[in-house]
């Protein structure tokens, strides 16, 4: 469920025109800025203070009420039963905006920082220190914010980092993903970069997740924001010329990572303050919403990835000597191998649609003149 659709109802023009309002100012003020330099003021637990003041707020599919306010105070804000998987506490990694799972080396887990950094990967081991450092030739990490480990055009296993990241809201026109071959030796090793540039079918937008569907090697970015969307790379990318994003749904407000489940059957994608879990279908394309997930409070949590299993979540932040923590799926959350994977709506689980008053209607603007002031400062130089 997109902003809009909150407030939608007998009694919700008023709200969709407020929310028109919000986005459109948000829009003018990102086209505004020159790129950032610094590092966020403020942290998503303040946004989450911020959005306390709305009560309870209806946004993206999901109920933020009193799960936002122990959010705020440190508390794990609905989880169940987090655990701390490992810390990264190398302090060349202070902004780790995404997170992959090895497919050659089981427990290791590669990660890479923000913008402005070096085009380098790190691979880190099960105690999160730092076994190798990837440098990328050919690459540049303009806005690097998320990545995904995939196959390569002969099967073979492949590492996939995004330079998708726009905080000017269309300032691009176009983005870039990288692949180098996933190595058979972790070692500290300069490898060589293809590039593919992407567009979007309905122009140019902010995004920090990117993911790769398992079962048919393609590519999906979720763009950020109150826009949410999600596009479908084509099936064979390739290195000349651009490749079309086609939107083919919708994704959470403020989307800042995603993942597939490792059999393929579900996705996550992630927001500073939960997760929303989607089901596929039988083709492998997006299915619907089946639940949200609460996850820990953070400082700036802006990566996800699945547990080898497919049970749990690990998420992490950025900011220096972060932990990244291992969330337990609740029931609701992994589809079962004997049912259809179109999904089913929201499921009667957490976050599903609550009532479209006026009064929640209010609310929500209040959220989202919270989330467009956190907008203004993380972006702001």
């Amino acid at each position: 469920m997109n902003a809009t659709e909150a407030g939608s109802g007998p009694h919700g023009n008023g709200v969709e025109d407020l929310t028109d309002m919000a986005r459109t100012g948000e829009d003018q003020f990102m086209r505004s800025q020159p790129p950032p330099r610094a590092r966020p003021a403020r942290s998503a637990a303040a946004l989450a203070s911020a959005f306390t003041l709305a009560g309870t707020v209806t946004f993206a599919g999901a109920t933020t009420s009193a799960s936002a306010a122990s959010a705020a105070s440190g508390s794990v804000g609905g989880a169940r039963d987090p655990k701390v998987a490992f810390k990264i506490s190398d302090p060349r990694i202070n902004e780790s905006s995404g997170l992959a799972l090895s497919r050659r080396h089981a427990g290791v887990t590669y990660t890479h920082n923000d913008s402005g950094g070096v085009a380098q990967i790190f691979a880190l081991g099960p105690d999160g220190s730092t076994r190798a450092v990837l440098s990328l030739a050919g690459a540049q990490a303009r806005d690097w914010e998320g990545m995904a480990v995939g196959q390569d055009e002969k099967g073979r296993p492949a590492i996939y980092v995004a330079d998708i990241g726009d905080n000017l809201g269309g300032a691009w026109p176009h983005v870039t993903v990288y692949r180098i071959p996933e190595p058979a030796r972790l070692r500290n090793q300069t490898v060589r970069a293809t590039a593919f540039k992407l567009k979007y079918e309905d122009g140019p937008r902010n995004a920090e997740t990117v993911m790769i569907n398992p079962r048919t090697n393609r590519l999906y970015v979720a763009s950020k924001l109150f826009s949410g969307a999600l596009y479908e790379a084509p099936a064979r990318l390739r290195s000349s010329g651009y490749n079309k994003l086609r939107k083919v749904g919708d994704a959470p407000a403020i989307a800042t990572d995603g993942a597939f489940a490792p059999d393929g059957r579900s996705f996550v994608i992630r927001t500073y303050f939960g997760a929303r879990i989607y089901s596929v279908k039988d083709d492998g394309r997006p299915g619907k919403s089946m639940r949200t997930v609460g996850l820990p409070a953070q400082e700036q949590g802006e990566s996800v990835a699945y547990s080898p299993d497919g049970r749990s979540l690990l998420v992490g932040s950025e900011g220096g000597d972060q932990p990244v923590y291992q969330v337990a799926l609740p029931d609701g959350a992994i589809p079962s191998p004997a049912a259809k994977t179109g999904g089913g709506g929201d499921g009667g689980g957490e976050g599903g649609r609550g009532s479209k008053s006026t009064g929640v209607g209010m609310f929500l603007v209040l959220g989202i003149a919270a989330a467009v002031g956190y907008g203004v400062v993380r972006k702001r130089t």
